[in-house]
This record gives C-alpha cells, structure tokens and sequence, in this order.
C-alpha cells in the first residue's frame, strides 16, 4: 500500500519491495519509502525536489542523475560520531531509520543566506581568489586564508572516532568484470562456462545496470527473466563470485585493481563483529570493462534548477522506483535516446508537454507517438529554464527556425548523448580516442590484461551489448587457459540510435558545465581568453571536474566548450589524465584494521604485565609499550609521579624495564677487528669481562647509534643499541658483515628478544642485588668494578648477565635474565628490595636523570650531528679505519661554527622549558637570520629544583655562562636561558663509580 505522503509514487510497478515500508528522515522531516528504494528515488516519491545548494554560488539543486556520477545530491549521512559528509543520495540504499541532511547551507536549505554570494557571480569568476586575495599581504593570514577555509568543503565531517571497522582482503581470478549490465552478465556467462575463475563487481545493489530501467527483450524474454535465469546459472557455476555494492575504483601494476566493498553501508549500523566497508586487492589474469556509458548533460542556461534531471535518471526513477520526479514533463534531447524516457513516461501515466528535439530529422515513429499522446515536437534546442527552490515552472526554447517558443512544465529531462566510462580503461596513462559517429570518446590503449565492452566501449544497442560481452568474457577466459565450452550467445536486437552533436546553447543567464564547483560555460571561454588553453591548465584554474565526482557529467562538454572557442576539435583539444579513484574512497578503507592500537604490531616488554599491575602509565616507543611513570595514589599529575621516582633512586634505590635496547651477539675470532671498523673506538683492546660505550658513525660522517658492548670471552661481543636503531643496527652491520669485510670471521645473532634486562640504580643498589644474586658472587666495587661485565648465577641457579653500567649517573647495574623470567625477576625485586623501599621508574624519570648527567640520546641523535658535535669526539681513534672516518673530517663537518651540546637553564629558576626552542642572541630580533640552535631535551630536575635541558647552539661550548634568547613562536613563548656545562649532577662521576 502506497504511503499517503509518497505523493510522487506511482500506485504500482516499479522493482520496490512495497511490502516492506520504511522510514526515514530528511533535513529533520520524517518521509516514507520501501525497501529498494535509493535514498534519492525515496526524496522524489515524496516530492522533494531541492536537496542541496551549489558550491561557490549556493543555488538551489535537486538531483540530476541515478548514479555514482551524480555531482548535486550530496548529503551527510548518519549522525554523531557515524556522520558522513558528501554521500551521494542516488547511490545510499534506503534503510529503516536513515536519517540524512542537506549540507552547504545555513541556517537552512530552504532559507540559505549564503546565497547572497550569487549578487557577487560577476567577480566569482574563473580564477577568481588567484586574481583577488594579493594585495595586501599581511592579509592573507590574517583574513583572507581564514576566510576561505571557513567557506570551503561541503559537508561536515563527525570530528570524534570513527565507531566503525574496515577490512582489506585479497582475491586471485582469472577474470575480473566491472558492471552487471547486459555486457557485463553475458561476459560473466561465457568466461564462467569456460571454467574460469570469475569475479563479478557491481556497484549497485540490484544487478542488471541499465536492464533494471530500460529493460528489453533477450533470448525471446522479458530482460528482468533473462536476468534472473543469468543470475540463478552464475549460481551454480562453482568458480563466479559476483559482488554487488562493490565498486572497482582502481587499476594498478601487475594486474593488481582496486576495490570497495559497501558491505553494511545499507544498515544503520554494522553489525556486531562485522565490518562497514572492505577494501579489496583483485589480482586478475584478465579484465573486462563493461561499467556501461554516462549520459552526459546540455549546457544551457539555468541547466541547474532543480527539477532539470538527466532522461536516462528520469525514466529509472519511473521504471525502476516507481517514482514520478515530475507530473508534466518536457524532453531535450538531440538523440533518439532521450525518446525512451518519453515511452517511458507515456507508459506510467505522466504528461509529456513538449519534446525538444535538436537534431533536422526526428523518426516517423517518434512523430507518430506524439501525435498519440497530443504533445509538440519542436525543432531547436532550450535556451533557458525559470525556476528556483521549488523546481522548474517554464522552459524557454530557441526554434531553429529563429522563432522562440515557452513551455510549462514541472520537470525537464535532458539527453545530450552518451560518455562511455572510459575512468578505468584509462589509468596507467592511456588516453582513449574519440568516435565520432556517437561525439565521444571511447577506450583505446587500455592497461594489459584489459578490455572493454558493450556500452564502457561505445556500442550502446542491447544486442551489441550482449555480443560483444560475451565475446569478451570468453576470449579473456582462454587468454587465461581455459577452453570449456561458452555455449551460445544471448541474442538482442539493437535500437536505433542517432545523434546531433549539441553541447552549449547560448543564452541569458548561468549555464553550468560543473554543476558541483558552479564551472560555467562562460568560466572555460574567460579561461581560453587568459590563455589557459591547455585541458590540463583548464581544469586547475576553473577546477572543472576537480569535484567528488571528477567531472564524470561534465568534462566531455568543458572540452568541448574549449575547444569551439580555442577553433580546434574536441580530439585535438585532448582529454586530462585519468587517476585513480573512480569513486570516493573512506580513508578507512585504505586504512582496514590498522588504525589505533592495531596500527602496527604492538610489543610487549617482560614485566609489561607485572607493570600494568602496579597501575603504569605507557608509552609507544616504536612497537612497544613501556612503562612511561608509575603514579601513586594522591599525585595529582605525571611530575609529581615522576618527580618521586627521580628521588627515591637518587636517594635509595629503583629499576626499569630496558629490555627494548637492541642486543646483538658477536661471534668469532674476528669479532674484535669487526666492531673496530663499525665503531669509532677501539674494541679489539678490551679486556675480558668489561663493557665499553662506543658510538658509530654513517658513511657520511654522522652519528648513527650509540651503546655500550661487552666481551664476554675472547671470541664474544654482546653489543647493545637504542631502542629505536635496533633492527637498523642489526642490518647495517650484517651489510657490513657480508658486503664490506666480507673476509673477516665473525658471525651476528639478534638476541634482542632473547634476554629480558632491567636497570638497577641508586646508593643501595648491591644491598639489592644481594638479596637475588648468588651469595657466591663477589659484587663488591673491587670484584666488580665501574663497566665491569659477567655471567652471574641468581638465587635458585637462573644463570644471568650483570652489566655494571649507569644511564641514570648513579651506582647502577643492568642485569640480564632468560626473557621469560623478566616477570619473575621485577615481581623478585619488589619483594626483596622492599627493605631498601625501591621503586620502579619509567622512561620519564629515566629521561630525567639522563639529562640531569648530561648524557646524548635520541634528540641529540638526530641525523645531523657529529661525534665532536656530542662533545664526543676525542673517542674518534687515530690509529685505525672505521666507517664514517674520512668523511666526518670535511670541512662543514669540522667547522668550528657548528651547533654542539651545551647545557640550558633558565635565568629564572620557576621558568619552565620547553623543547624546540630557538635559541637567539639576547638583543636580537627572532628569525632564521638570527637562529642559533634549538633546545632538544628538557626535564624538571628535582635534584636541582628546577627546569634544565640540553641545546645545539653554535658554538656553544665556547659560550658557557652567555646568557642568549629562547623563543618558541609555536607555544607563544620568550625568555632568557644561561648556556652551562651539558652535566648537571655530579660532574666528577664518583657517585656512578662509588
């Protein structure tokens, strides 16, 4: 039963399921429509004509076509966080609860006071915010810009997450199909009998493409039971997959296409454990093109007034949907096409008023079925439409017998021919070719592997459709190596078809060629006229076809406009490049599951779970998570947490988790002489039982890396790295391994997830360690002296290494277990260092202290930095060769000028500071004239009571005490620092010794 407020709605027909009604709601009113309804076939069958407001000028627009190449009827769709701007209403699936808004208006669609722009379209012209927004300067940023940005874009975008998942998957097919029009099913048909494996996409959600609308007469049968025996024989074919509501956007190498799949778009929402949209990688053996033709519009003026819709959308709403767009309908055409949406019309009941036919000859048949039905046809074409919010109410139209004539009318349908949809034939650079006996271009060097068929190759006849997909399903088929038997071809007759070609009526008033970026056809000849004659130049100074839609209604005629003006053809004018995507793509389907914490694999460091237990903060420092501070109950903020753990280690005793270093063993007699040529100290010489820092150097000359390795026996390095050089460090040393000394003895192991190590550091460090290490074992500072290394056995035999090294400046050991007792150990040490009070700290404190000791690390590390920069470099050994040697002594690279390591503080000891300051010459305007370096670290050091850091300044080893500038024109900031020795605490090191 048809809703009384569908008043648009035929009373039957149509491919709707009317026993499921559905509501939904448009621009806050509730309306009603069924099941197969699209969101656009559901606003017409209730008489909503205006859906949106244009671009630049915010004119009133209704919906234009039935398709993915509908450039006016876009809507954001859902709400809260599911919110999504610039759907297009022709191609959402109608669903229960739908609710959808108008966009680009304010306050209202009805009622837009941005409309106003439209007194100001003389200026808003081609070129127009290139020619206007220069002068003055200073009022860009401060006007102009601001400006622009908060008139520019369409929709709203939600602005919180994205509740909803994507996926990406694989498919492997001998032969991929793009439509499931007559071409598309019958090319499925012929490579499915063959035996191949067949993929079907369908952007649609009912197969059968213009079928559906148009439908005809197939093998003696109505096309909707030739569709339904074609699907049910698909079926059953083992091989054939066909996906609806998958559109194919891209073609890429080695046979590789894109994908996107709609999977639960027709829903409110996914359901639970399912994704919204999958992004899907095809690779095909062979491809086969049939994603049919696009009509293309007439340029005339007032083309955009809503009610003026596409012939071939006008009867698919009718035929199709059961929706009447209009009650009394003219028709422009210049082809015999745009006559079916007359038959059409006539068929469902509607008034035709006039048919506008712009070509000398119109068919005795067609002259015949106008006579029937009482309506004129007149010879011309239209040259203007009056209308505005609430559709179209008179047609002007231009006689070719010079004559001038007006028609009333509530709906205009125009056809100004067809496009084949060349998009996908046409990437990897190709340019199709243009046909003249149907004004368009077709496809012609396509990418390997691929073909086109039926309309997508220029044959618009039912029978030309059927024969030349079928024909290219099973040529692709055997291409790939199968020769089963395709059977028969379906067999249709071909319609007649003529054309006159008519792209732009001139007349008073705008005539659109964009209809989404408001590109007039005045736009393209004021462009010819400034010299923009190439296709290319044009589309970037009008932004014709630069829209969502990439001008799929609009190009052919832009360049055809062009080339009138400029005096050449439309093939000599040419055609711009074709990219990928086809259609718009959510960056969530580009992304799938790799978003959030699932961005990229997520390591967990030994005791991360013992950590989390005591209420740990983390960090992502690279893949894995570590424990950033350890707050307590009643700190009101990270300082304080980490200002605690800072003191109990200066003051008592506390570790952490440091197991994401990178380890490396090295192996073999050459060990010694291999780490001498990859570091620039020496190696070789260290004794049994000692570890030593070494830093490594580029090719170029820059620091690489920097850590501390021990010898473990005569012939065994165990080599540690940053954190974040580990998997970098290990191959740059197998190239140099395998590549560079290729001679020497020496084998690499990565035991970085070998070992779990934790740092144990402050004054009553080897009272804990004695309460876990074997009482065997002789700790004291003569056994095991500073940057003593060895094996060690704990308390319950686990064999351990024990590092006496300190990043932290304190009495400190690093101690090494089995990486699956690294749980066991931190949970040990809590219980046996209860007596000391021992904390656990965080890459916070730890950060803390290794500034307060002046020591490098990641920032100072930063790529363009020099042993000497550090201030390390008297480690730089003159009595060997090692990589980066002769390339750190160039002479910018040894320039005294150069930015080094200075300590900072600022003069005034409340004074927070912050990285990324630049560091000026008191006195001195801020500017890149006057730049002098950058803070790089920064901590508050609760041993000094205030903020310190670390800086690159130019020369800055020389200025110690020289007050200088800091200025920070991202946070607003400026205050005076005085430049000071890098090491803050205990610059004598006794206490990392004691």
């Amino acid at each position: 039963m048809v809703s009384h407020a569908q008043t648009h709605r035929l009373e039957s027909g149509g491919l709707i399921d009317r026993s499921a009604p559905l509501n939904f709601r448009f621009d806050g009113k509730t309306f009603a429509g069924f099941q197969g309804d699209t969101l656009a076939s559901a606003l017409i069958a209730n008489g909503v004509k205006l859906v949106g407001r244009s671009f630049k000028y915010h004119r009133p627009r209704g919906i234009l076509t039935s398709g993915s190449e509908e450039p006016n009827a876009l809507v954001e769709l859902r709400t809260g966080a599911r919110r999504e701007p610039n759907t297009k209403a022709t191609t959402t699936e109608l669903y229960d609860g739908l609710e959808a808004a108008s966009q680009n208006r304010w306050p209202s669609l009805r009622h837009d006071l941005m409309a106003v722009n439209q007194l100001f379209s003389p200026i808003f012209v081609a070129g127009f915010y290139y020619k206007t927004f220069m002068w003055p300067a200073k009022f860009w940023e401060a006007i102009y810009e601001p400006a622009i940005r908060r008139a520019a874009g369409l929709g709203r975008a939600a602005g919180v997450a994205d509740p909803d998942h994507y996926d990406k998957a694989w498919a492997h097919c001998d032969v991929l199909i793009a439509g499931s029009g007559p071409a598309g099913l019958a090319a499925a048909l012929a490579a499915g009998r063959c035996g191949a494996r067949v993929i079907l996409c369908e952007e649609d959600f009912a197969l059968g493409g213009r079928l559906l609308a148009d439908g005809g007469t197939i093998d003696g049968m109505p096309a909707a039971e030739w569709i339904s025996r074609t699907l049910a024989e698909l079926a059953m074919l083992p091989d054939v997959r066909i996906m609806n509501r998958t559109t194919l956007f891209g073609v890429y190498d080695g046979g590789t296409y894109g994908a996107i799949e709609r999977v639960n778009d027709h829903l409110p929402s996914p359901p639970e454990h399912q994704v919204r949209q999958r992004l899907w990688r095809i690779v095909a053996k062979r491809c086969v093109v049939a994603a049919g033709a696009i009509e293309r519009p007439i340029v005339f003026a007032g083309n955009d007034t809503p009610g003026v819709m596409m012939a071939s959308a006008m009867r698919t709403y009718v035929a199709r949907y059961a929706a009447t767009p209009a009650k009394r309908i003219a028709l422009f055409t210049n082809n015999e096409d745009g006559w079916r949406t007359v038959e059409t019309a006539l068929g469902a009941g509607l008034q035709i008023v006039a048919v506008v036919d712009a070509r000398p000859d119109v068919s005795a048949a067609h002259r015949a079925l106008a006579a029937k039905a009482g309506f004129p046809v007149l010879n011309g074409s239209v040259a203007g439409v009056e209308g505005g919010k609430d559709g179209v109410r008179k047609i002007s139209i231009s006689l070719t017998s010079g004559a001038r004539a007006e028609v009333e009318a509530d709906g205009l349908a125009v056809s100004g021919g067809w496009n084949p949809a060349v998009g996908l034939t046409s990437y990897h650079r190709g340019r199709p070719k243009w046909q003249d006996d149907i004004s368009a271009f077709v496809p012609d060097s396509a990418p390997p592997g691929m073909v086109a068929a039926g309309a997508a190759n220029g044959a618009f006849g039912l029978g030309a459709c059927m024969s030349q997909g079928f024909a290219a399903g099973a040529a692709a088929a055997q291409s790939a190596g199968h020769n089963g038997n395709a059977g028969t071809p379906p067999v249709a007759d071909d319609e007649a078809f003529s054309l006159t070609p008519l792209w732009h009526v001139a007349g008073k008033g705008k005539a659109f060629v964009d209809y989404q970026h408001d590109v007039t056809a005045s736009d393209i000849e004021l462009a010819q006229r400034e010299g923009f004659e190439s296709v290319e130049h044009l589309k970037r100074y009008t932004t014709l076809g630069m829209a969502t839609d990439q001008g799929k209604t609009s190009n052919v005629a832009g360049l055809a406009i062009l080339a009138a003006v400029s005096g050449k053809s439309i093939p000599e004018t040419g055609t711009t490049i074709y990219r990928p995507p086809y259609v718009p793509v959510a960056i969530g389907a580009f992304a799938g599951h790799h978003r959030d914490e699932n961005f990229h694999a997520t390591r967990l460091t030994p005791s991360h779970h013992w950590a989390a237990e005591q209420g740990a903060v983390f960090v992502d420092t690279g893949l894995w998570k570590r424990a950033q501070w350890y707050p307590r109950t009643g700190e009101k903020d990270w300082l304080e947490s980490v200002t605690r753990e800072v003191k109990a280690v200066r003051s008592g005793v506390g570790f952490c988790d440091v197991s994401t270093l990178g380890k490396i063993d090295v192996h073999g007699p050459d060990a010694g002489a291999f780490l001498d040529r990859v570091y620039i100290n020496s190696f070789s010489n260290l004794a049994v039982g000692k570890a030593r820092y070494g830093l490594m150097l580029r090719e170029d000359g820059i620091v690489y890396d920097d850590g501390t390795t021990s010898r473990l026996a005569e012939d065994h390095y165990f080599l540690t790295t940053t954190t974040a050089k580990a998997g970098p460090v290990m191959q740059h040393l197998e190239f140099c391994r395998q590549v560079l000394f290729p001679q020497l003895d020496v084998q690499l192991t990565s035991v970085s997830d070998q070992w779990a190590q934790f740092s144990i550091a402050g004054p009553k460090t080897r009272e804990l360690l004695r309460e876990i290490v074997d009482p065997a074992e002789d700790l004291s500072n003569e056994a095991f002296p500073f940057m003593g290394a060895r094996e060690v056995s704990l308390r319950g035999g686990i064999r351990a290494r024990l590092f006496r090294i300190s990043f932290s400046g304190e009495m400190a050991f690093e101690i090494s277990v089995p990486a699956r007792c690294g749980d066991a150990l931190a949970r040990n040490l809590m219980l046996a260092g209860k007596q000391f009070g021992v904390t656990p700290y965080g890459t916070e404190a730890l950060g803390v202290m290794r500034i307060e000791k002046g020591h490098v690390a990641g920032p100072e590390l930063n790529g363009t930095t020099t042993a000497a920069d550090l201030g390390l470099g008297k480690m730089m050994s003159t009595k060997k060769d090692f990589i980066g040697r002769v390339m750190a002594g160039r002479e910018a690279l040894a320039a005294a000028d150069r930015q080094v390591v200075v300590g900072i503080k600022p003069t005034d000891k409340k004074r927070r500071l912050r990285s990324g300051a630049h560091v000026i010459p008191k006195g001195e305007i801020p500017g890149s004239a006057n730049d002098q370096g950058y803070v790089t670290s920064v901590c508050f050091s609760p041993t000094l009571d205030q903020w310190i850091g670390l800086a690159l300044v130019e020369r800055g080893r020389e200025r110690i005490g020289e007050i200088v500038h800091a200025d920070d024109p991202l946070r607003g900031e400026d205050y005076d620092v005085e430049l000071c020795n890098p090491v803050f605490y205990d610059p004598d090191g006794g206490r990392q010794r004691g």
